[in-house]
């Protein structure tokens, strides 16, 4: 399936170590054709840390989409009804985020505009990144895979042995897994080595 003329909603939240393979993979949507809108947590705006300061990914995400960043839930209410998308990605998800999405929390824009997406029977798309992933947050993530229009970019362990609670997306499986989720099924297999060979 093409992405040509799709409009795609990007969430990003606040697993910074994670934006380097993540925005590759919207540039990639942006080639594919598709209307790419970015929208981010309140972590994302006001964090700097070792990878980087959140005012320059923001401005490079910008620059890469062409679209201004969606940074307040007053901002992501309208793509509920006025302006739907035809999927919203959140890449990376947190166990922060996961936790509220799986219990129907919505304090960010990112969560707004995955509530707002499934309000409108759209598929929401994840891409989990957190150390707690075969721990406290493994019954959320249970509980998403089982929501209805609620899909995920292929995962795995990240570092079994240092961390073996530690999940993270294949990221490059990113744009594959919106094309079957547009269709109404996930992308398979769900469960993966972290690593492409």
């Amino acid at each position: 399936m093409s992405l040509k003329g799709k409009h795609i909603g990007f969430g990003l939240t606040g697993s910074h170590c994670t934006y380097d393979a993540v925005v590759p993979q919207i540039e990639e949507l942006v080639q594919s054709g598709a209307k790419v809108t970015p929208f981010v947590s309140h972590t994302v705006m006001n964090t700097t840390t070792r990878f980087g300061v959140g005012e320059d990914w923001i401005a490079r995400i910008e620059e890469i989409t062409g679209n201004p960043c969606v940074n307040s839930i007053v901002k992501a209410e309208p793509f509920g009804p006025k302006t739907p998308l035809d999927c919203m990605v959140i890449a990376p998800i947190t166990g922060n985020s996961i936790s509220k999405f799986a219990n129907a929390m919505t304090d960010s824009p990112v969560l707004m505009g995955a509530k707002a997406t499934l309000r409108n029977e759209k598929p929401v798309v994840l891409g989990i990144s957190t150390n707690d992933g075969l721990g406290l947050n493994g019954t959320n993530i249970l509980r998403l895979m089982s929501t209805k229009n609620i899909y995920f970019i292929p995962f795995g362990q990240d570092d079994p042995v240092k961390k073996p609670n530690s999940l993270v997306a294949r990221m490059p499986s990113l744009k594959e897994t919106i094309d079957m989720a547009i269709q109404g099924k996930q992308i398979q297999p769900v469960l993966v080595e972290r690593y492409l060979d």
